[in-house]
């Protein structure tokens, strides 16, 4: 693969563990093995096939959660391009954004915002950024990385039972919370000058320890424009190339470039927009350089007004493998 060597030698040049989950050997399922390291986890309850499991590199908790996020107001965020993408969320009048500079590195931020116990995801691999609502049955629920994946996606653990979540879904896949789905709270990824723009009040997430990693480093430099995926043994789409962006809303999903070259897409009750102006993250060796892909703007009719959808701007091998039975429009 083209994109390979550059990205080989990022991974030398920073030495960081999420660059290692590239590299790293993909062990072989083996429960006995996993129950030494995760004696809380209960494996007789499991809803995938174990050997659809494989480890990424990194030990469990290897990519850091941020447990205790620090944020800052607007003005003191000074090391941020306009034009760098951010996760969006609001609740009331808390709003926050949640730099991909940062969660390239840790992925998970579990965070209280407008006071309800959330937890913003970003996996790298497929590119899905997710904001999920972290309490179910009356626990608040606080999440870890687990260092493996599922076509290619993180596999998240909570901390309170130990069981295993499929990211990309939402889904516990083992343990005590098999079968058990978190609750989707709509999100953007947009860029800090949009953010700005519509959140004046807002806040913005920085590193407690700006040292710990090379933040604004893309440690995948050139991932969004190789030919395959790594770490992914499915099979892929047809009539799309893999590493192609997708947008998803529930089972159905329609390609970036035709929303770009349409601008404006109606599909029923739903409403796509794009404009330029976002970096990609997982393209130039600094984030802030990567080529302009654009802002996504995902809404639902409401009556008379368009309210923000969950959706998740991904690769088109991410839904072929986690929603078989979806809708891929091509046109």
């Amino acid at each position: 693969m083209a994109q390979t060597p550059r990205i080989f030698a990022r991974t030398l040049a920073i030495g960081s563990a999420a660059a290692f989950l590239l590299f790293a050997g993909s062990a072989t399922a083996n429960p006995g093995q996993w129950e030494r390291f995760w004696p809380k986890t209960d494996f007789s309850k499991h809803s995938v096939a174990f050997e659809e499991i494989m480890s990424g590199g990194p030990p469990k908790d290897g990519i850091p959660s941020i447990d205790d996020p620090k944020f800052v107001p607007l003005s003191e965020a000074k090391d941020l391009a306009a034009t760098e993408p951010v996760v969006s969320f609001k609740i009331g009048d808390d709003a926050r954004a949640y730099p991909l500079r940062i969660l390239i590195w840790h992925e998970i931020v579990n965070d209280t915002v407008g006071g309800t116990p959330v937890s913003v995801t970003y996996c790298p691999l497929c590119n899905s950024a997710i904001v999920f609502d972290r309490r179910l049955d009356g626990r608040v629920l606080d999440f870890g990385t687990t260092g493996k994946l599922r076509n290619s996606d993180l596999v998240m653990y909570d901390r309170q039972t130990e069981s295993w979540w499929q990211q990309f879904t939402g889904t516990g896949i083992v343990g005590e919370f098999d079968g058990r789905v978190l609750k989707f709270l709509p999100s953007r990824v947009e860029s800090f000058a949009l953010f700005k723009e519509r959140h004046a009040n807002g806040r913005v997430l920085v590193p407690s320890n700006p040292g710990m990693r090379p933040y604004g480093a893309n440690p995948y430099q050139g991932y969004d424009s190789a030919a395959r995926p790594f770490l992914y043994r499915g099979d892929f789409p047809e009539g799309i190339a893999p590493m192609a962006y997708v947008v998803k809303v529930g089972k159905e999903a329609w390609p970036l470039d035709l929303i770009r070259k349409k601008g404006e897409l109606i599909a029923g009750d739903i409403r796509l927009r794009w404009m330029a102006g976002q970096n990609s993250a997982l393209d130039s060796e600094v984030i802030a350089e990567g080529r302009d892909i654009g802002n996504l703007i995902v809404e639902r009719r409401d009556g008379d007004a368009w309210k923000d959808e969950v959706h998740d701007l991904t690769f088109a091998f991410v839904f072929h493998a986690f929603v078989p039975d979806g809708t891929l429009h091509k046109g």
